[in-house]
């Protein structure tokens, strides 16, 4: 009896049938349909946090430039970049800039121009006040403005800022009433 050198066992294919290949991308479409909604829902909020952030920062560094400088210092809603605008809205952008004058138009062009949400964020200031002035002593005279951050189709997302005549500047979620006024908005 001869035992032959060249024996070997049988040859096993190794790989992955179609079958299973198909059930793996199944499973994977489920998942993402499962997923999508919440990260959507994410991502929307954190939109609007961004916002938020953007504007407190933009509102404290105008408050210290008019400490700072002694001077007027101007926060309020621009369309071109270059001048204050009379609208409420401000998610066409903002910008900073002093106002020695006193016409609510930035003396010698802005210091800071900010992006625009449009299109992600509705921006809405209270009370048709669109401009707010901070003096020397840090203070924001006028009444109290608050701007609302919102999706018309996510308003219980909304949140706010609010500027005192202090030039206190905090951000807090929205309360129901301006909540049901981001619906209202287009």
């Amino acid at each position: 009896m001869s035992v032959s050198r060249n024996s070997r066992p049988p040859h096993r294919q190794c790989g992955v049938t179609l079958i299973e290949q198909i059930m793996v991308l199944a499973i994977i479409a489920v998942l993402m349909g499962i997923a999508a909604p919440p990260l959507r829902q994410l991502l929307s909020r954190n939109e609007l946090r961004v916002a938020q952030t953007d504007f407190i920062a933009a509102l404290q560094h105008a408050r210290e430039a008019a400490v700072m400088s002694g001077r007027r210092t101007l926060f309020c809603p621009t369309r071109d970049g270059s001048s204050c605008s009379d609208a409420t809205r401000w998610e066409s952008g903002w910008l900073l800039g002093r106002d020695s004058n006193r016409d609510d138009q930035p003396d010698g062009g802005p210091l800071h121009v900010g992006q625009g949400y449009a299109g992600k964020v509705a921006i809405y200031s209270s009370g048709g006040r669109h401009v707010v002035r901070f003096h020397p002593d840090g203070s924001a005279s006028g009444s109290n403005i608050t701007l609302l951050f919102c999706q018309p189709s996510r308003a219980s997302d909304a949140l706010v800022v609010v500027v005192s005549n202090a030039g206190r500047i905090r951000g807090a979620p929205a309360n129901a009433a301006q909540a049901a006024t981001c619906t209202q908005l287009k």
